[in-house]
Order: structure tokens, then sequence, then C-alpha cells
């Protein structure tokens, strides 16, 4: 496969940095890798099983070379949708298919809502849509719980607030806020602050990402044909239950994909999902119905 070629462009209050792997004689769209808050360095094993493909991977504003003006402000679905936009407008290539993750699948509807024109086929692999979900309430109280104590106590408890967030099974219950913290100590997470406040997770994106609704209407009525994706062992998870839920927004049924929230993983980051099968996956559904 290609070496990436690393660009960069303006945007109001950024800079966005993206990466192109080129293949001159691909037949088929470019093939943009997005994640949020995860940068284009978590997508490298993933895009290497498409070498047939020119892949596009980049990082979000505030992401590790994506710079904000100011690093402590809070970055939006609609912002990040913009940013796309100019990143896909950009390549010159006409509509390109768009793997998106996590928060990158949520950037990614408010992309196709806007502008379909430029997406012929979106897999949105599980999106935290808590807004959709009819647990919203105690889960939004979740994350705002998470962000205060971001801004009290540094990374390491917010941290492990979010993780014990992500991974609990079912709706989440009334009184969650109410139980105990997690002890950050058994993630590996630092116990002291250091006095940061710019984190992309727990600082910029949790509240507008979770409580962002998607324009239903708009993507109903787009060219673009949209696929909700969830982890085959993530089932009950928020991000899992925001699949199934827009999924059914949109008349559609969520497709099974191998592993869990970072099936796609091949280390980076220090996670491993099942690479491998996942990306034979993604093959499968790019190929489906064109």
């Amino acid at each position: 496969m290609a070496e990436p070629t690393t660009h960069t462009l303006d945007a109001p209050g950024a800079v966005i940095a993206y990466d192109i792997r080129q293949n001159d004689s691909a037949t088929e769209p470019a093939l943009v890798m997005i994640g949020s808050p995860m940068g284009a360095a978590g997508f490298g094993t993933l895009a290497g099983h498409f070498p047939d493909r020119t892949v596009v991977t980049y990082d979000p504003r505030g992401v590790e070379r994506s710079k904000k003006a100011d690093d402590t402000s809070e970055s939006t679905p609609e912002q990040h949708a913009d940013d796309l936009h100019r990143v896909i407008s950009a390549l010159g290539a006409g509509p390109v298919d768009l793997f998106a993750s996590s928060g990158g699948a949520v950037n990614a509807l408010a992309l196709v809502a806007r502008h379909p024109e430029q997406v012929r086929i979106l897999v949105a692999h599980e999106p935290p849509t808590a807004q959709v979900l009819p647990d919203r309430e105690p889960a939004f109280a979740a994350t705002e719980d998470i962000q205060r104590t971001y801004q009290r106590s540094g990374a390491g408890p917010a941290m492990a607030k979010f993780i014990a967030l992500v991974s609990y099974k079912g709706p989440i219950p009334a009184d969650y806020v109410d139980q105990p913290a997690p002890d950050p100590g058994m993630f590996g997470l630092p116990t002291t602050d250091d006095g940061s406040r710019n984190d992309p997770l727990v600082g910029q994106n949790i509240i507008t990402c979770t409580h962002y609704e998607p324009d239903f209407e708009a993507l109903r009525a787009a060219s673009t044909r949209i696929v909700l994706a969830a982890g085959a062992e993530s089932e009950g998870e928020l991000a899992h239950r925001g699949a199934e839920a827009v999924a059914e927004r949109l008349g559609t049924s969520p497709v099974t994909f191998p592993s869990n929230h970072g099936g796609f993983l091949g280390g980076e980051y220090g996670q491993t999902g099942d690479p491998d099968a996942f990306a034979a996956k993604l093959r499968e559904v790019l190929s489906a119905n064109v």
C-alpha cells in the first residue's frame, strides 16, 4: 500500500491535518476512515486491508495534528461535519465511501444530512447517540458528570467514569451518577491532576457528541446509502444501542460487525480487536447493492 502523504487545510478556528494513501489505479471511490476523538493513527491497520483503494484518514479538530485556536472549547458535530466537507472537497474526487466509528459516526451523520452528494456509502459504526435512546436523561446526566469531574479533578477520574459508562451493559439507571465513582488506578489511569483541561474526549466532545440528535428527515431523503454497524461483542453498551436506535429511526436494521467497539484496531492505542474479520465485513458491506 502507498505510504500516506500528509496535507492540511484551514477551517474556522482550526487547521485540519489529513493523510492520503493514494492508489491511482483504483476503480472504486476513495475510502475515508474517521473517528472522534480518535485520529488518523487509529486506522493504520484497517487502511492496510484496502490497498486497492485510495484511503483517506484525518485528525479531528483538537486531536493530535489538527490544532484548534482554543483547545479548551467544545467542538460540535456540525463543526466536524464542516471540516469533513472541506477535506472531501479538497480531494476533488467526487463522492467517497465513508467508514465512521464512534463519535466519528455521529459527525458523519451530520455530514450526510448536510452534504449527501459527497458520500456514496456511509458505514456508521456504533455512534454513541444517547439523544435517541429511551434512557437519554440518565445517560445525559452521566456524560455531564464526566465533564464536571474533568473540570474539577482532571483526566484520570473523568476517564475512569467514561470507561465505566461506555462499558455498562443495558439502559443507564436513573441513579447511575449516585453510585460510587470508579478508581482511576483500576484502569491504569493517573490519579493526580496535571492541570490541563484540553482533553479531546472528556473536555471537548463528550457532551456535544452524545447530546446530538441526527436530522433523520434529511438522512432518510439522502442519496447516500447509510448502513449502521454494531459490534458482535458490545451488545447492550451505549454505542451499540445507539446504532440500533439510529437504524430503527431510518427504517433499517444494523449490520453486525466482528468484535467490539474497537474491533478494527490492530494494536493502535494498545487495543486489538479482530481487524482481519472486521475489514472483510467492511469490504462486504461496501460491495453490497452498489
